[in-house]
């Protein structure tokens, strides 16, 4: 079926959703399309650096510490509490979370197939968006449990029931867009209890729930109303945060506030190079481009749905969001790809090739990084063993490299600065309320056990840290096992006074 042109209204009506047609189906098969892409990396704890840490933080919240005060990140606690949620679920909580997290990316494959469907896509082409949302998600660094993953859901079901509002406000059913925007803005707030930068897509939803609710007869009073209902429930996860923190009192609320709220505007974009930053900007612009290419010819299809420029208005808040970072690390592309998959379905319905060829790029593209990129779960598990070994009951440090190892070797943290990053590359220099190398001397001035440390940097040194850790590994340690991480090693230095134990 089309879309229908109305004119005596000058709308578009989109094709309504055949009855008969289960969105079950739909659900079972990108589930299964969600297993299939993910299942092989299942038990590897080492996917990707950010994962690892939120696993750590869920899992020593669990045993009483509290985050930016025991264990410091800049990330939203709601994010943490979804992480400390899983170390419920059996296991060292590697594949519980990856499990977690592959039925979070398949939930959001639905929300878009039902998305695709609600602007006029075809069932076939509403079904390919969802399968193109999930095989991107590897392909921007999406393969286990990266933010977007958890607040992705959130959003686009929030982006659903806004794509109600034309249906809502042609009935005049005021009552209804107030309860939309309710849930809509609740979502929202959950998502921005994930990471902040959903908070722009959020904006958006509440303006547009504004104007509709305008149009559908709403009066001066009821929308100021409406908007204090809505931004209060946008800010309900947030404020409930900030209440637990300053109940606490003045120094764990001034904690969760510079970590949450004045630590990013510190933090140095400038260590990374503008080369480097073009080259990142580049990538992702060559890994969305096919679906760039379908939502351009779905942008050129004349007369558009008001639900369609709904769809491609979030798309132009959530490139807002993606914009304000700066870094522009590939996974921060992440949210961009539930409404470019919605937008660009009707032309997968329109042009049967178009939709083939995008799904055999990514599928391409995806199998040709998964055969040639090299499992590095093993070397993490072996490094892990030689840590544990060898601590004898003391604290190690991880100094660069994957702070699961703290998790995996069973290991108390020697800092609550425990994610590598944050004491060793120039970027956080200055942006974590402390003197980072500082607090590295103090770390190697406690002789810990066992140290571990890239053969390599990931980005440029915070020089002071570095020539800390440098000078005391020269007098103090001896490299006794290393393994390898991609393109470098991983080394475990042990203290000179201490016996080798295996």
């Amino acid at each position: 079926m089309t879309s229908r042109y109305r004119p005596e209204t000058g709308r578009i009506i989109p094709p309504p959703i055949v009855k008969g047609r289960s969105p079950l189906k739909a659900a079972v098969a990108l589930l299964l399309v969600a297993l299939a892409l993910r299942a092989w990396d299942f038990g590897n704890p080492v996917i990707h650096v950010d994962e690892q840490y939120y696993l750590l933080v869920g899992d020593r919240m669990l045993h009483g510490a509290l985050p930016y005060l025991d264990i410091w990140d800049r990330k939203p606690i709601g994010l943490f509490a979804i992480f400390a949620a899983i170390r419920l679920l059996p296991g060292d909580g590697i594949v519980a979370s990856q499990i977690v997290a592959m039925l979070f990316a398949a939930a959001t494959a639905l929300m878009v197939y039902r998305g695709a469907r609600r602007i006029g896509a075809a069932p076939l082409a509403a079904l390919a968006a969802g399968a193109c949302y999930l095989i991107w998600l590897p392909l921007l660094s999406g393969r286990a449990g990266q933010s977007p993953i958890f607040f992705n859901l959130f959003m686009t079901a929030a982006a659903l029931l806004t794509l109600r509002l034309p249906a809502l406000a042609a009935r005049e059913a005021r009552e209804a867009i107030l309860a939309n925007g309710a849930a809509v803005c609740l979502l929202a707030g959950l998502a921005i209890q994930t990471k902040y930068t959903p908070a722009v897509e959020g904006a958006f939803f509440g303006l547009a729930h504004l104007w509709y609710l305008r149009r559908a007869g709403g009066r001066w009073p009821m929308l100021g109303l409406a908007a204090v209902l809505w931004i209060a429930l946008g800010l309900a996860p947030t404020l409930a945060a900030i209440g637990i923190y300053a109940a606490r009192g003045p120094a764990a609320f001034q904690a969760f506030w510079f970590a949450n709220f004045s630590s990013i505007l510190l933090r140095s974009n400038y260590a990374y190079p503008a080369e480097l930053i073009g080259r990142r900007l580049l990538g992702i612009s060559a890994q969305l481009l096919p679906f760039a290419v379908c939502a351009a010819f779905a942008w050129r299809t004349k007369p558009r749905s008001e639900e369609t420029l709904l769809a491609f208005a979030w798309l132009g808040a959530a490139l807002i969001g993606f914009a304000v970072l700066g870094t522009y690390f590939d996974h921060y592309a992440l949210p961009l790809l539930a409404p470019l998959a919605i937008v660009a379905a009707p032309t997968f319905a329109r042009a049967p090739r178009a939709m083939m060829a995008t799904l055999a790029i990514g599928l391409a593209i995806f199998t040709i990084e998964a055969l040639a990129r090299p499992s590095d779960a093993a070397g993490a598990y072996a490094v892990a063993r030689v840590v544990e070994a060898n601590s004898g009951g003391e604290c190690p440090y991880v100094f660069t490299g994957d702070s699961i190892t703290y998790q995996l070797a069973h290991a108390c943290l020697p800092t609550a600065y425990a994610f590598p990053s944050t004491l060793a590359y120039a970027p956080e220099q200055g942006a974590t309320g402390i003197d980072e190398a500082a607090e590295v001397r103090r770390i190697m001035a406690g002789r810990p056990p066992v140290v571990v440390m890239g053969s390599r940097p990931l980005a440029a040194w915070n020089a002071a840290s570095h020539a800390v850790v440098a000078a005391a590994l020269a007098r103090d340690y001896r490299p006794i096992f290393s393994a390898p991480r991609s393109d470098y090693r991983m080394i475990v230095y042990l203290r000179r006074d201490r016996p080798l134990r295996r």
